[in-house]
């Protein structure tokens, strides 16, 4: 018999793809070491030689993420990624907006896990008071 999948799971797969996709677009810059990136990595302290292992950590924690079996290694793994990116602009006074976009991306990958894995829903739950 097959099961059936919820309306939260959709959308969680949803905030899933939606995060997977910004972090392959973001992370295909540095890889592919486009001036861009090397450019704006520079303008935050990270020096041009480093900019192919920043788009290679960020691939392997999305990596992770969207694979059911280690996605919730992934999403505390691009937590970190993300966390480090939103200190990394906060230490050169960077963008309220670098931030909050980083930010934004962290919540929307916990949220799409959190719909999609009844577990995860049982291990952080939503409490009324």
């Amino acid at each position: 018999m097959r099961k059936s999948i919820g309306i939260l799971a959709i959308i969680g797969w949803a905030l899933t793809i939606a995060v997977t996709l910004y972090m392959l677009l973001d992370v295909s810059f540095d890889l592919r070491q486009a001036p861009i990136a090397v450019q704006a990595n520079e303008g935050l302290g990270i020096p041009a030689d480093a900019v192919l292992a920043v788009g290679a950590l960020g691939l392997a924690c999305t990596t992770l993420y969207v694979i059911p079996q280690t996605a919730v290694l992934g999403a505390i793994l691009l937590t970190g990624f993300l966390g480090g990116a939103v200190m990394t602009h906060l230490r050169v006074h960077g963008s309220l907006h670098d931030m909050g976009e980083n930010v934004a991306i962290g919540l929307a990958a916990w949220g799409g896990l959190w719909l999609r894995d009844p577990r995860v829903r049982a291990l952080l739950p939503i409490r009324r008071v």
